[in-house]
């Protein structure tokens, strides 16, 4: 059965803390408008690529209602485009944003690695725009899809989010 945002995520105790993990391509880098241009990631013009709309506020938001400092973003990227993602990440001031420093952010060579490292952290929702990641995230028991995705794409127990906006109302 497909779950919809009408379905929201349980709320967090004292002993099972929400945490939030986020991924950074198509979550929070907006691939699908720097495709093809001369500001996309994958060049020298890096960062200057735009952040996926309502990215920013809507961590934030996460983070002052919700959240708190539970907020990790983990991303599977090789060394050089780990390296352009803290640069662009400092750039934007995502982590003083969130109060984060450092530590939030972790990095894996290969998809299924992001599995142990929410498992490790004791992730409870988790936002990607790759169904291929989210099977890989047994352990974490709120995972949202994010972004447009082809007809069919679909799985129990995740959540479809094609906006910032959905996932607000999903977990606020």
């Amino acid at each position: 059965m497909r779950k919809t945002l009408a379905v929201r995520a349980a709320k967090s105790t004292s002993a099972n803390p929400d945490f939030l993990g986020v991924d950074v391509g198509g979550v929070l880098v907006d691939r699908i408008r720097a495709d093809g241009s001369d500001t996309s990631f994958f060049s020298d013009r890096f960062l200057e690529t735009p952040a996926v709309e309502g990215a920013f506020d809507t961590l934030v938001r996460l983070g002052r209602e919700r959240f708190g400092q539970r907020i990790c973003i983990v991303s599977k990227c090789g060394p050089k485009v780990e390296e352009k993602t803290r640069l662009w990440l400092a750039h934007h001031k995502v982590l003083d944003a969130l109060g984060l420093d450092a530590r939030a952010l972790h990095f894996c060579r290969e998809r299924r690695d992001k599995g142990p490292i929410c498992k490790r952290l004791r992730v409870t929702h988790f936002i990607d725009d790759r169904m291929d990641v989210l099977a890989h995230l047994t352990s974490v028991p709120h995972r949202f899809l994010f972004g447009p995705q082809k007809p069919g794409v679909n799985a129990d127990g995740v959540v479809r989010a094609e906006t910032w906006g959905d996932i607000a109302k999903a977990l606020l």
